[in-house]
């Protein structure tokens, strides 16, 4: 069986009772992605022929929450159990694929992991994804006969004790042969404790049809891990952050502490990389060659280029630094910067939509928006770019090694050629020509007799 000749069903229309929240379950976040969405794009990797899944809580917020036309939606009203799940997807499935069938709240399941399921259920035999635990408490048991085949599984609450001290558990993730899927499902009844259809009873149907049942393990245990509830979302967050930072530390990366990390999206490391504690990578981040992140930073969805040193609590977002340059502290660079090399960002500095070319300084307590900067501009302290005019945003454009004095204000749209000066405290509303001195100033005068205020008794 190729994953082109496989159907995906995703079971994702449960409450989530204990999650104490009104917003569907499978919406909730983990590392920066919905439960739903981790397991979406899982099986995007896997390439098959149709994903279709299947809600229920919250109506159409679970599909609205999700830009894909390629995907297939069932609604499922009443919330009868897995096996009523895959009934209402069955009619919608091709009858030529296989089933996959994964849940929108196990989000951490491996492509290798279902590659692997997809694999050993060639020639129409049923798989099943199970795993030995030590405490299988609540799970269902896996119900092997004398020679090793799984003859059926039994949920926790219908298990007898004997049952009950089996250690291999049911991870409800299965691929079901396309020969078999509708008869089963029609098979189905709720003669259970819980009054529910399982999708489990399909195992006892293959092994009474005689349809071989294989089974594999996933890598990890965590793979598996469903979230009920926001002490399990909160504990499998972190699995996820440590089995990342881990990841970041075997490809040599220097983590100053890999507890205290975390990655919510794609982070793309060069060598000799280094990362103080309490960073947030968001989106898609890439750090080049000897990068050095300071302590407290978020960076989302931007490249910083080889050689350059982000001081700490600094936020990067939809930006591009170039090698070798210097950020922070505390400087916001905000989508739409684009820096050159060389170029220093200093503390309280706030940057937008703005292109500076290489050597450029702007050290100190400046917002530079809707600019394009020259080369070896030096930038003072307090300098501010008027970009908007309550309706309108207009550009600034400062020349190669233009000088632009403390305090200044720079009315755009406004041209500062190459070689200007702009003295200290100054409101420049028109064009400074190349090589001069611009500056604007009232005349300095001191008032006599002029007492400060006082308070008023009362």
């Amino acid at each position: 069986m190729s994953c082109t000749s496989l159907n995906i069903v995703i079971l994702a229309a449960g409450k989530g009772t204990r999650m104490y929240s009104e917003r569907p379950k499978v919406l909730h976040i983990l590392a920066g992605k919905t439960l739903l969405k981790h397991v979406l794009d899982t099986a995007t990797k896997l390439s098959p022929n149709q994903t279709l899944v299947v809600y229920g809580y919250g109506g159409k917020q679970v599909p609205d929450s999700v830009n894909d036309p390629e995907l297939m939606w069932v609604e499922q009203t009443e919330q009868l159990g897995t096996g009523h799940a895959v009934m209402k997807a069955a009619p919608k499935l091709a009858e030529e694929n296989a089933t996959l069938v994964l849940y929108g709240d196990v989000p951490l399941i491996s492509s290798k992991t279902l590659s692997k399921l997809v694999a050993i259920s060639e020639g129409d035999k049923l798989g099943v994804l199970t795993i030995n635990l030590p405490n299988p408490e609540g799970y269902g048991r896996i119900v092997r006969n004398n020679q090793n085949q799984v003859i059926r599984i039994v949920e926790h609450k219908d298990a007898t004790d004997n049952e009950r001290k089996i250690q291999e558990i049911n991870t409800g993730i299965v691929v079901i042969p396309s020969t078999y899927l509708s008869r089963w499902m029609g098979l189905m009844t709720n003669n259970n404790s819980q009054k529910e259809y399982y999708l489990t009873d399909i195992i006892e149907m293959a092994a009474n049809d005689h349809v071989e049942i294989v089974t594999c393990e996933p890598e990890y245990e965590w793979e598996v891990l469903g979230v009920n509830s926001k002490v399990q979302l909160a504990n499998l967050e972190r699995v996820y952050q440590n089995h990342t930072a881990q990841k970041l530390l075997e490809q040599g990366v220097t983590l100053s502490d890999p507890a205290r990390i975390d990655i919510r999206g794609e982070l793309n490391c060069g060598k000799d990389v280094i990362i103080d504690i309490n960073c947030i990578f968001e989106g898609n981040v890439t750090l080049g060659n000897n990068v050095s992140v300071g302590a407290n930073t978020i960076i989302r969805d931007s490249t910083i280029e080889a050689s350059t040193y982000i001081e700490p609590f600094s936020l990067i977002d939809h930006a591009v630094v170039g090698g070798h340059s210097r950020i922070g502290p505390y400087a916001r660079l905000r989508p739409g910067t684009v820096l050159q090399s060389e170029v220093h960002i200093g503390n309280f500095v706030e940057i937008k939509n703005s292109t500076i070319d290489s050597e450029s300084k702007i050290n100190h307590l400046s917002y530079i928006g809707d600019c394009t900067m020259g080369k070896k501009v030096n930038i003072g302290a307090g300098t501010i770019t008027c970009n908007y005019d309550g309706v309108n945003k207009s550009r600034t454009v400062i020349g190669d090694g233009a000088f632009i004095g403390s305090d200044s204000q720079l009315i755009a749209p406004v041209t500062i050629a190459k070689g200007a000066t702009i003295g200290a405290g100054s409101t420049i509303s028109k064009d400074a020509p190349e090589d001069e001195l611009t500056l604007s100033r009232a005349k300095q005068i001191t008032v006599s007799g002029w007492k400060r205020p006082t308070k008023k008794a009362k």
